[in-house]
C-alpha cells in the first residue's frame, strides 16, 4: 500500500487547529480513495500488480477537501465518464518479481512528488513497437481463439535457396555460425567450377581461324631446334659422368681384383715349385712390389703393355727391345718399372711422398730384393729414357751398381710428363731366411 503524502493546510486556522491535513476526516477519505494494486483484482477473478478494473467499486466520495483538490491537481488530467480505470506498471512489475533494481542510464525516473513515481526503460526510436499493444483486458474478456485471431501473423521466411543450404550443422557460438552463414553463398573449395556457373557454348570457328590455331599451336623450327640440341648436351652430359665414373671407381675395382688374382698365382706357384728361373713372357707375372710406407703390394708382369699390364692393376718391367733393363737378381744393373698413379688400381698414386731411406722390396721365387729411396725427379718428358739406364741420369749415381727406378705420370688424372723416383739395393735375402726387417714390422 503507498502511503500518502501530506498536503498543506486548507483551513483558515493551519494546522494545528485541524490537524496535518485541514478537515478533519480528509486523511481518512485520501486513503479511501487510494487503491492497493496488489489487491485490486482483475476481471474474471484475476488478480495482478499492475492491472486495475473498472470492475472493482469505487470507494465512496469523501468530502471535498483541500488536500482532496490538490492531490487530483497534481495527479493530472482525469478519465472521462465510463472510460475503463486501468493502471498499468511495468516497473511495479519489475521490482514484485526481481526485487528492487538500480535505475540505469536508459531509465527515466518518474516525478518524485508523486505518490505513483515509477521508473521505465526508455526503449530507442527503432525497437519501439510500430503498433500500440492490445488490450489485456480483452484478452481476459474475450475468448481464447478470438484472441489469437486478432494477434497478426508472422510471414513465413523466405526459403533460402538449395545451394546456401548446409546440410551439416555449424559448431561453436553464434560467431561462428555468423561466419559459416556469411560464407554459405561462396564457392566451396570440393566444389567443380562447372556447377557454379554453365559454360558459355563454345563460338564455331570458321574453316581460315581453324587453320590458323592449328599452326599457332605447332611448335616453331627454332624451338624444336633447341629442345633436340638441350637432349643431346643431356645426353652428353650424362655419359661424361657415367665415363668419369668408370675412369675413377670401377677400373680400380676391376684392376684390384686382377692384381689380387695374378698375386695368389704367383705364389702358389712359388709354393709348389712349377716355375724355373728364366725368361718370361709379355704380361707374365714373376715378381711381388712392396711399398710399406704406402700400403702397397703389386705383381710385377714383363713389359709395359698398356691392355695387358699397365690396365690390370699390375706394375710392368721395362724388358723389351731398346727398353730392356736389367733383374733384381743381377749383379749389375737398374731394375726399371712403370705404373698408373691414377686409375686401374693406381700402385704409384703417391710415390712422390716417399723420402730418402724409405724401403722398397722386391720379392722373387728365390729372395727378397730390399732397396732404400734415394733421389726423386718431380717432372720430366715422356721421351727421357736417360732415367732409366744402367746409371741413371739425374739420380745422382756415378758409378755402376744396383738401382731400382720408378716410373709414373703426373701431374694427376694426366700424362703430360713423368714422375722419376731412383733406389739403391740395400739388401738380398733368400727365401729360406724368412722376410727382411722392412717387411716383418
Amino acid at each position: 500500500m503507498t502511503a500518502g503524502r501530506p498536503g498543506p493546510a486548507a483551513g483558515p486556522e493551519g494546522p494545528d487547529a485541524h490537524g496535518a491535513y485541514g478537515t478533519d476526516g480528509a486523511f481518512v477519505a485520501a486513503v479511501d480513495g487510494l487503491a492497493d494494486p496488489l489487491n485490486d483484482p482483475l476481471p474474471g477473478g484475476h488478480t495482478s500488480p499492475w492491472f486495475r478494473s473498472d470492475t472493482v467499486p469505487a470507494a465512496e466520495p469523501a468530502a471535498p477537501s483541500s488536500y482532496v483538490d490538490g492531490y487530483a491537481a497534481h495527479q493530472g488530467p482525469q478519465q472521462p465518464q465510463g472510460a475503463p480505470n486501468e493502471w498499468y506498471d511495468p516497473a511495479g512489475y519489475q521490482r514484485d518479481w526481481y526485487g528492487p533494481q538500480e535505475p540505469s542510464a536508459g531509465m527515466v525516473a518518474a516525478d518524485p512528488v508523486s505518490p505513483m513515481a515509477q521508473v521505465s526503460p526508455v526503449a530507442p526510436a527503432e525497437e519501439r513497437a510500430p503498433a500500440p499493444a492490445p488490450d489485456i483486458q480483452d484478452f481476459h474478456a474475450e475468448p481464447r481463439t478470438e484472441v489469437l485471431a486478432r494477434i497478426p501473423a508472422e510471414p513465413d521466411p523466405e526459403p533460402e535457396p538449395e545451394a546456401a543450404l548446409d546440410p551439416a550443422p555449424v559448431p561453436g557460438g553464434r560467431a561462428e555460425r555468423r561466419r559459416a552463414a556469411k560464407g554459405r553463398g561462396r564457392r566451396r573449395p570440393g566444389t567443380a567450377p562447372e556447377q557454379q556457373a554453365a559454360p558459355a557454348a563454345a563460338v564455331p570457328m570458321s574453316r581460315v581461324e581453324a587453320r590458323r590455331a592449328a599452326r599457332a599451336a605447332k611448335d616453331s623450327p627454332a624451338v624444336i631446334a633447341s629442345r633436340a640440341v638441350g637432349e643431346v648436351f643431356i645426353s652428353l652430359g650424362v655419359l661424361m659422368l657415367l665415363f668419369v665414373t668408370y675412369q675413377l671407381w670401377w677400373t680400380n675395382i676391376r684392376a684390384d681384383q686382377i692384381a689380387g688374382k695374378e698375386t695368389n698365382r704367383i705364389q702358389d706357384e712359388w709354393a709348389n715349385g712349377d716355375r724355373k728361373p728364366g725368361v718370361f713372357a709379355p704380361g707374365e707375372g714373376f715378381a711381388i712390389m712392396h711399398i710399406p710406407k704406402l700400403d702397397v703390394v703389386a705383381p710385377i708382369a714383363e713389359g709395359i703393355d698398356k691392355e695387358k699390364v699397365l690396365d690390370r692393376g699390375m706394375i710392368g718391367h721395362y724388358g723389351e727391345g731398346k727398353l730392356k733393363t736389367a733383374m733384381p737378381s743381377d749383379k749389375q744393373g737398374n731394375f726399371s718399372v712403370a705404373g698408373h698413379r691414377n686409375t686401374h688400381g693406381e700402385p704409384f698414386r703417391y710415390i712422390n711422398k716417399l723420402k730418402p731411406g724409405d724401403p722398397i722390396v722386391v720379392e722373387t721365387r728365390d729372395a727378397y730384393y730390399t732397396y732404400e729411396m734415394a733421389q726423386i725427379l718431380p717432372q720430366t718428358s715422356p721421351s727421357n729414357i736417360s732415367v732409366i739406364e744402367p746409371i741413371p741420369v739425374g739420380s745422382g749415381f756415378t758409378k755402376p751398381g744396383r738401382y731400382l727406378t720408378l716410373t709414373t705420370c703426373t701431374p694427376e688424372f694426366t700424362s703430360t710428363y713423368r714422375l722419376i723416383v731412383w733406389g739403391k739395393m740395400v739388401d738380398e735375402r733368400p727365401r729360406s731366411e724368412g722376410k727382411p726387417d722392412a717387411l716383418v714390422g
